[in-house]
């Protein structure tokens, strides 16, 4: 599967982001035979599996310029190195604990040229700063990530939400969410046709909930 996917469902791209888009397969698969962040499964599919299924974010909120945006946990870079082709004019911190995918992670925005993207080894509680907007991909339930998250999200609204937490999750999560009745639930289905985001979803939840 290549980059049209993307260029498909987001039209209005510059050429630089198209640019972008497609040198993020050969990065990647290139970086993936070194050092192996993305399933070899899922190398194939990457602009389906990794790079779509990252944008389904876009799909819920308009980052504004400036806002400054912490990708937790963030792998081999997803959600952030999409969104931040995506968002230029937003900035991007990209957090993991793993050294191996933060230099996977490193190599890849500064081969895709990402001004507003930059890559760190380190827990996230140990961050001091605070930023608009926390997104990230199933790396822990909702209750752990709030936890692991608290005290990093300012308030205010700037972008077309007001500032919070937006979690790429899966399957029923009624039980995990449980104790966030301001939680909003998006169904990647309604956004993207293809089977995969037939159980994939994106969860808001706003700052100080």
């Amino acid at each position: 599967m290549t980059a049209e996917i993307v260029f498909e469902n987001f039209p209005n791209l510059s050429d630089r982001q198209k640019e972008q888009f497609r040198a993020m397969g050969d990065l990647y698969h290139d970086w993936n035979r070194k050092i192996n962040v993305v399933s070899r499964k899922d190398v194939d599919e990457l602009y389906l599996r990794h790079v779509l299924h990252s944008l389904g974010i876009a799909r819920v909120v308009r980052f504004a310029p400036g806002q400054r945006v912490l990708d937790v946990g963030t792998g081999g870079g997803f959600p952030g190195i999409p969104l931040a082709v995506l968002f230029p004019d937003t900035q991007f911190t990209l957090v993991d604990a793993i050294g191996k995918k933060i230099r996977v992670v490193e190599e890849v925005i500064q081969g895709l040229g990402l001004r507003n993207a930059r890559a760190r080894q380190v827990r996230v509680e140990s961050l001091k700063e605070q930023y608009d907007f926390i997104v990230s991909r199933a790396v822990a339930a909702m209750p752990t990530f709030v936890h692991w998250t608290n005290g990093r999200l300012r308030p205010g609204t700037a972008a077309s939400l007001p500032n919070g937490i937006l979690y790429l999750k899966g399957g029923d999560l009624s039980e995990e969410l449980a104790d966030f009745p301001q939680a909003q639930i998006f169904p990647l289905s309604e956004y993207f046709t293809d089977s995969f985001f037939e159980t994939k979803k994106v969860v808001y939840l706003p700052a100080g909930r």
